[in-house]
């Protein structure tokens, strides 16, 4: 997935392709036949958090190339519910985002973009703060929530920055 950014770009975001690849074996982690659990009445599904984690790329995809976007009767799609699946999504969405901040300038990065609700405009900021505000923050708090649902599942959860208590030091 590496794809040579401009410097504009490269600059802001160097982090993306090691978190991208955190993100991935975290996805390939998934454990098969869990993707309707979820720990708590309030908390979504195993499936519909892991889905959402692998689409939040995309999200910057609309950031770097629209105006605006309307939440308003926004729905997800139904979940994932395998590993496979998870990754070649999230796989898809993270190459988008890369080709788009690819062809990312340092002036459509500085210009703004719009989270609207109708006419309610949630959050305007320049496009470069949206993608590390909107896609990457978003995108490692929910992996971060995701690790909790594997911890409390037992399944082992993959490192991140380093080896995990499930992987150990190498040796």
């Amino acid at each position: 997935m590496p794809t040579a950014l401009p410097a504009p770009a490269a600059t802001l975001f160097a982090d993306f392709e090691q978190e991208f690849a955190s993100t991935r074996r975290m996805l390939a982690a998934f454990p098969e036949g869990k993707a309707d659990w979820k720990p708590h009445a309030k908390s979504h599904t195993l499936g519909a958090l892991a889905t959402h984690v692998a689409g939040v790329p995309a999200r910057g995809v609309g950031v770097l190339t629209t105006d605006f976007s309307d939440i308003t009767g926004r729905h997800p799609g139904p979940p994932e519910t395998t590993a496979a699946a998870l990754v070649a999504l999230f796989d898809a969405n993270a190459a988008a985002l890369m080709a788009a901040l690819a062809g990312s300038t340092a002036e459509s990065l500085e210009q703004p973009w719009s989270l609207r609700a109708g006419p309610k405009v949630l959050i305007s900021m320049p496009r470069r703060a949206l993608v590390r505000w909107l896609v990457m923050s978003h995108h490692i708090h929910h992996r971060a929530q995701l690790s909790v649902y594997y911890r409390l599942l037992d399944v082992p959860v993959p490192g991140m920055y380093g080896p995990s208590a499930d992987e150990g030091l190498p040796t």
